[in-house]
């Protein structure tokens, strides 16, 4: 029997405990991607600040989570995941109690950066120690209510922003989190299991490059807005985050054990793939930071009629979701996945369309209708699609890899549709809004049909059944381990 197995098997009561324990800190974490949206025009009433400060207001949170995600993994496998997993918990719990008191914007803005690194610690690992706690035969179930209760959270959580923020105030969207980790932090001391993986290394060098180039690159198109694309700090940023990021793809080509292995990249699949998820990102994180500002600021919604108005979109992977597994089953993910980035496209020029100061909701909700739609239909097949292309050790790598450039892609979408926004509208009138909107969502369309042509260059034919052709490692999620050949045929 597999040890992770047999760790299962020797304490089964554990297996309810970890399941709940780990899917409402992935609430958690998942939650603060967008519940802060819908909270946005609050927080500019109440602590001031410029487009910048709001970009950043999420931003900070998604890009540290983003770029920490995989140094995060790899830490708990090192220093044992139950103590790392406390520890990030603890973090990001500190850090919501701190942005909740946060004097000013910038405070705000670096206690949500700390909350980004307390997620990138914790949420990694939540599934690791899941699937030491749950017997092989119930893991897939145990999966299944993990996802879910990550989906409801990304769902919700304009909703649960727009209602704290009416109801009571939007500081109650960070302080939220508080009691939550403080029941979690016991619970999860007593009842999870340590563990940890044997070998397993650090790749500081690579952390370091890719944090930097990606904060780089973000700060330079944030900064854009009120300085211009030719001022030094734009300049800087964006030349010295690009150059960064270069070395870090040159140290993942020749690093002995880098946290992301370049070569992963030649498998046509895998590379596809990610830049459809790279690609679709963008778009869609970019367009709802615009949109849900839109419905307050332009049209007069509250925060909760805003949330609310916006499930249409994010709350339609509940609905659409099993029809997405479904069809990928019986006719590939590739289709599916690629009906979905179409979709999400259409559903963006839609809103150009249409968007203007006196739009009414009826007119906005069938865009809104098929961008749900075509976000449900990409995530799931997509999962799938990414971890056909890979051996099953190394699926760990993937797996972060592919996680991290959602949210990188996020943190990106939110700076490039804000620095278009900024461009050729802004905060003065419903009319100058909506001419910076416009344009911004015309983008967000454009990028979500580069998806489109990303994800027609996955292999045909391939379901989910095997990896696609290519060189492997065991030990994957840490980097170590030895290499071997994979040919299973699939790409073509």
């Amino acid at each position: 029997m597999d040890p992770i197995d047999q760790q299962a098997a020797a304490r089964p009561g554990s297996a309810a405990w970890a399941l709940v324990i780990t899917s409402v800190a992935g609430f958690m974490a998942a939650l603060d991607n967008l519940v802060v949206t819908t909270a946005l025009p609050s927080i500019r009433q109440d602590l001031g600040g410029a487009l910048s400060d709001l970009e950043w207001t999420v931003s900070a949170y998604t890009l540290t989570f983003a770029v920490l995600l995989m140094f995060g993994a790899a830490l708990g496998d090192r220093f044992g995941r139950r103590r790392l997993f406390l520890g990030g918990l603890a973090l990001f719990t500190a850090a919501s109690a701190a942005a909740a008191l946060a004097p000013g914007i910038d405070a705000l803005i670096a206690a949500r950066a700390v909350q980004g690194i307390g997620a990138a610690v914790m949420m990694p690992l939540t599934l690791t120690l899941l699937t030491a706690a749950v017997p092989a035969e119930r893991r897939g179930m145990a999966y299944g209510i993990w996802g879910a209760v990550n989906g409801l959270a990304i769902a919700s959580g304009p909703l649960i922003g727009g209602g704290l923020t009416e109801h009571i105030s939007w500081h109650w969207i960070f302080w939220l989190n508080v009691p939550i980790g403080v029941l979690l932090l016991p619970l999860a001391r007593l009842r999870l299991r340590e563990s940890y993986a044997p070998g397993a290394r650090l790749d500081a060098r690579g952390t370091a490059l890719i944090s930097l180039g990606l904060f780089g690159i973000v700060y330079a198109l944030v900064s854009e807005t009120g300085h211009g694309w030719t001022s030094a700090r734009v300049l800087a940023g964006l030349i010295g985050g690009s150059v960064l990021v270069a070395a870090f793809v040159r140290h993942g080509m020749v690093a002995d054990k880098p946290m992301l292995p370049m070569r992963m990249f030649k498998n046509r699949g895998f590379a596809a793939i990610n830049a459809a998820t790279l690609l679709m990102f963008i778009g869609m994180f970019g367009s709802i930071f615009l949109l849900s500002q839109f419905l307050q600021n332009v049209v007069g919604y509250g925060p909760t009629e805003a949330g609310l108005r916006m499930l249409p979109w994010t709350g339609m992977p509940m609905l659409v979701a099993p029809v997405a597994g479904y069809l990928s089953d019986r006719v590939g993910g590739r289709p599916v996945v690629t009906a979905g980035l179409a979709l999400q496209a259409v559903g963006l020029a839609w809103f150009a369309l249409v968007i203007s100061p006196d739009v009414s909701y009826a007119a906005q909700l069938p865009a809104l209708i098929v961008s749900g739609t075509g976000m449900a239909l990409f995530v799931a097949p997509a999962t799938n699609m990414l971890m056909s292309t890979v051996h099953g050790p190394e699926q760990g790598i993937a797996s972060g890899t592919n996680n991290a450039l959602r949210e990188v892609g996020g943190a990106l979408g939110i700076a490039a549709l804000g620095s278009i926004f900024a461009a050729r509208g802004g905060y003065g009138s419903a009319a100058l809004f909506t001419d910076g909107l416009r344009p911004a969502l015309w983008v967000g369309a454009a990028i979500l049909a580069a998806a489109v042509g990303a994800a027609l260059l996955f292999p045909k034919g391939v379901r989910g059944a095997g990896p696609v052709a290519g060189v492997v490692a065991t030990g994957a999620g840490t980097g170590s381990g030895t290499e071997r050949k994979v040919s299973v045929g699939a790409e073509r």
